[in-house]
């Protein structure tokens, strides 16, 4: 049966229809309509309908979504979405009543995971940590092919946790939506990449440009992809220091750096509670196709 998987994002909605073999049988994608819930729901609808064209009811097992956020096991409610329209909203309820299929959401970092974990870049690794480095920081956990979600279906979320072994000029840190400061998400995501070269040069350049100027020798362009290699370095540590994965995929827009995550790979020993460190430090198989893939593997078929 075809497993539909809709991946919805701050800037886009994306959805295919996925094969029991993995194989996409199509594949769409609209502009995410930002701060506005009811049309949220309503182009969902509209790309599972363009999916699902020319299939029955009954080849269809279920709909799967990644969100920017989770669902609370109390209320049952969005909470945590940095797409700050969907929090406190009936997400999945709206959803059921919407379709004639099962409706599964999770975070959209726990689909990546999954994706990547079950024929992606770590395949057949037991224990998974994916990590998207995009407009925000997220992460999740595969264990045995299943997302590990926590008993307040939190884990994985090492982007609203402190940078840890901060320097003086990044205490106490900036203010972050979530309402704390200093998170992890502030100094790892695209937005704080680019912030803070802005700061540093007075211009306001797209993260991939400043990765371009690096290659080129621009100091200022070196000087903050070396600050940002050596953050994310002591941040992940700390995921392997309480959890330990046996492999960790890197996502999101940011991840397309190279420089960054060999940064990473270099800086990591320093920081890992341990006399040895051989953690995988992967580049994604499917790129930004990873999270929508691993939404439509959430639904299991009958």
């Amino acid at each position: 049966m075809w497993r539909i998987g809709v991946d919805l994002g701050g800037t886009k909605i994306e959805a295919l229809a996925l094969s029991p073999e993995g194989l996409e049988r199509v594949r769409v994608r609209v502009p995410a309509p930002r701060g506005h819930y009811d049309a949220t729901l309503d182009a969902i609808v509209s790309l599972v309908a363009k999916c699902r064209d020319g299939l029955a009811d009954g080849d269809i097992a279920g709909v799967g979504i990644g969100i920017p956020g989770s669902l609370s096991p109390r209320t049952g409610l969005v909470r945590n979405a940095n797409s700050t329209w969907l929090n406190g909203r009936p997400l999945l309820h709206d959803l059921e009543a919407r379709f004639a299929w099962p409706v599964a959401i999770e975070n959209d970092a726990n689909c990546f995971a999954l994706s990547e974990a079950v024929d992606g870049a770590a395949q057949g690794y037991r224990t998974v940590f994916g990590v998207i480095l995009g407009t925000g920081v997220g992460g999740g956990l595969v264990h045995d092919g299943k997302p590990l979600l926590g008993h307040n279906a939190v884990a994985g979320e090492w982007g609203h946790n402190p940078l840890p072994w901060p320097e003086a000029d990044e205490w106490p840190g900036l203010p972050c939506y979530c309402g704390k400061r200093g998170c992890i998400e502030t100094f790892l995501s695209g937005p704080a990449l680019e912030r803070q070269y802005e700061v540093l040069s007075g211009q306001a350049i797209p993260a991939r440009d400043i990765a371009e100027r690096a290659k080129k020798g621009e100091a200022t362009a070196k000087t903050v992809l070396a600050q940002y290699g050596r953050r994310l370095a002591k941040s992940l540590a700390t995921v392997i220091n309480i959890a330990d994965p046996d492999a960790i995929v890197l996502g999101g827009g940011v991840s397309n750096i190279g420089a960054i995550r060999d940064m990473a790979i270099t800086e990591m020993p320093r920081w890992v509670f341990s006399d040895c460190f051989d953690t995988p430090l992967m580049v994604n198989n499917w790129g930004d196709s990873g999270g929508v893939r691993g939404a439509a593997r959430l639904i299991v078929p009958r």
